[in-house]
């Protein structure tokens, strides 16, 4: 994580953002512990309902009801909306299942990553991904994708730093 710090102290002024469902605060919790968090960290969200992902975030609420919040472009939306609501040029976000789920045909704890940035054009550079979890509880899920988000976002700016944004 302390590149993380690092990389950020490297772009002075820059705000990051978070929105959780599946990782519960985790990744806003490992965000806040690095010394100096309060220079660039704007806020984060846990929002776990659809009601509620709709309403902080500006998840389309039709595409994520047919996907029950879980999908690439719900990952997209929420890290957009936490952009936004933060005043934040750059956020991450994460949705997913900890556990599998028989009611949603989920056999296998996954879930969906995304990082948002807002280029100086006002468009959006997007990155996500998708971290599947097999054999592992509730906690260890929500731990690996805590380090996949944060790693992304990691080696986001560090490439950043280097001019390939």
């Amino acid at each position: 994580m302390l590149p993380l710090k690092s990389l950020m102290a490297g772009r002075p002024g820059m705000g990051l953002a978070v929105a959780e469902s599946l990782t519960s605060g985790g990744v806003q919790a490992r965000v806040g512990s690095l010394s100096g968090a309060s220079v660039f960290f704007r806020g984060g969200i846990t929002a776990y309902t659809l009601e509620q992902k709709v309403r902080h975030l500006g998840v389309h609420r039709e595409s994520a009801a047919a996907c029950n919040c879980v999908s690439d472009e719900v990952a997209r939306q929420m890290a957009r909306g936490a952009a936004l609501l933060f005043e934040a040029d750059i956020a991450v976000a994460t949705t997913g299942y900890a556990e599998p789920w028989p009611a949603e045909k989920v056999e296998v704890p996954y879930a969906w990553w995304a990082l948002a940035e807002r280029l100086a054009d006002g468009q959006w550079l997007e990155l996500s991904g998708r971290v599947e979890c097999p054999e592992m509880d509730r906690a260890g899920v929500q731990a690996l994708v805590s380090d996949t988000v944060l790693a992304a976002l990691i080696t986001h700016l560090e490439g950043s730093v280097e001019g390939t944004v």
